[in-house]
């Protein structure tokens, strides 16, 4: 059984150790400060997406499954999880940067957008300026429904 919610602090570990070893950012994580939503199985964190708030807009940011839990729909949940809590804190519109998973994301509604579109306060964070290659897709999703 899988429950979906907000990380608690004490996640914050097996939260870094999981996006470490999926090759995601984590210098940032104390200074931007994401709001992370988890999976957990039996207790254990299986998977993880965060939102950085920029007035709004957010970045998505930190989308990352377990290994062995792929494929079966948590990935999809978690940027369920994500969007509808942008839309409960009135955000308008969701921007992301991938180097892998432009395909998973465009399912998902987002698509591409030249970097430089991106609102600019988010686009002097960290993760745009220097944890996302330049050649990271950059790609955005509007949110109906959001004031």
């Amino acid at each position: 059984m899988f429950e979906v919610g907000p990380a608690s602090a004490p996640e914050s570990v097996a939260i870094r150790a999981l996006l470490e070893r999926n090759g995601l950012p984590t210098n940032d994580l104390e200074s931007a400060r994401p709001e992370f939503a988890v999976i957990r199985e039996k207790g254990q964190v299986i998977a993880a997406g965060a939102l950085q708030h920029f007035g709004p807009a957010a970045l998505l940011r930190s989308v990352v499954v377990s290994w062995d839990r792929r494929g079966i729909g948590l990935g999809q949940a978690i940027v369920c999880e994500l969007e509808r809590r942008a839309r409960a804190a009135q955000i308008r519109r969701l921007v992301l940067l991938t180097q892998s998973a432009a395909e998973f994301f465009a399912r998902q509604g987002y698509r591409i957008i030249e970097r430089s579109t991106a609102p600019e306060n988010m686009q002097a964070s960290e993760e745009f300026r220097s944890l996302c290659p330049s050649s990271a897709t950059c790609m955005a999703k509007d949110l109906p429904g959001s004031a």
